[in-house]
């Protein structure tokens, strides 16, 4: 990845999003020829010079003090997520780059951490990595993400024994939009954390490949990629409509894994008494189930869904709602 291109369009990009009335700067009426700030507005705010703060837009952020930094965050109102991608893109424009970025090894989760993803009965969990690789997942986890899991697109045809990806699934197979009711939101925070990855891990090889090869392969990636947000993503609900159990609306929580760099684990759990509660337990079972008892209760499942449609109304149709 360009490091100077990064900056400089994450910079243009933040100071576009501020308008002068949210920065306090009187507009007077006048009609202005960009959105959001004018250089000199920003450097104005910051206390430094136009010139200064055109050469870091420009992309050259080498030597600038944590000061200087803090202050443009100020001035284009950064949140965490944004001052840590500031500063990030700030360290690695003063480390000298590899001439050919490594492909890093292979992430094992520790035995003790599989130990405890197996210990959580009661939740899905499963451990993944900046790039959105899933490492491991407890056997709830599996059958919650199982379209992940068993989709050929999820792993990279170049990389045998790869884990599944959660943004290859997303992106390239047409069966995430089912899976994820609120598809935009969940593309919208996929992307943003891969765009946070790459400003902490630039030189990170399986991590180029793999912005390049959605970039390349969708071009609502590549339109996401474009817009150079970035999020941290720690606690929340997130909805699925499942082929086995349903509809679920389960909350999150993440947990970094000090001693494994890198790899976060994600537990997802649903309101106890709550019809999203009645789903996870009744997933748990089938997931417990022998293979046969699961083959033809998938049957059965397909089978009610494919009578399900039929009744659904044609295009053009009224639907009656409740």
């Amino acid at each position: 990845m360009d490091r100077r291109e990064d900056i400089r369009e994450f910079l243009i990009s933040r100071r576009a999003k501020i308008s002068p009335d949210q920065a306090g700067i009187p507009s007077y009426g006048e009609l202005r020829r960009v959105p959001g700030l004018r250089r000199e507005e920003v450097a104005q705010l910051a206390g430094v010079s136009t010139d200064y703060y055109t050469r870091l837009e420009r992309g050259s952020l080498r030597g600038v003090s944590d000061s200087v930094l803090e202050a443009v965050a100020s001035a284009l109102q950064l949140d965490e997520a944004e001052r840590a991608h500031l500063i990030d893109l700030a360290r690695t424009a003063n480390t000298p780059a590899r001439r050919t970025p490594r492909r890093p090894s292979q992430q094992r989760v520790r035995s003790g951490v599989l130990r405890l993803l197996d210990g959580m009965s009661g939740a899905a969990a499963l451990v993944q990595n900046g790039r959105s690789d899933v490492l491991a997942a407890n056997l709830l986890g599996r059958a919650l993400y199982a379209d992940v899991f068993d989709s050929e697109v999820s792993f990279g045809h170049d990389l045998p024994g790869a884990p599944p990806n959660q943004a290859r699934y997303l992106f390239l197979d047409p069966r995430a939009g089912d899976l994820y009711p609120d598809w935009n939101v969940v593309a919208g925070t996929t992307v943003a954390m891969l765009r946070l990855e790459a400003g902490r891990n630039p030189h990170d090889r399986a991590l180029n490949e793999l912005v390049g090869e959605l970039t390349a392969r969708s071009g609502l990636f590549a339109a996401l990629w474009a817009g150079h947000d970035v999020r941290i993503h720690t606690t929340g609900t997130k909805r699925f409509h499942h082929p086995v159990a349903g509809d679920l609306s389960l909350q999150f929580e993440t947990l970094h894994l000090p001693g494994d760099e890198g790899q976060t684990l994600f537990t997802f759990t649903a309101e106890p008494g709550s019809a999203s509660a009645s789903a996870l337990a009744f997933l748990a079972s089938w997931a417990a189930a022998p293979s046969a008892t699961k083959d033809a209760e998938d049957e059965t499942s397909r089978t009610a869904r494919s009578q399900a449609q039929r009744l659904q109304p044609g295009p053009g149709q009224d639907r009656t709602t409740t």
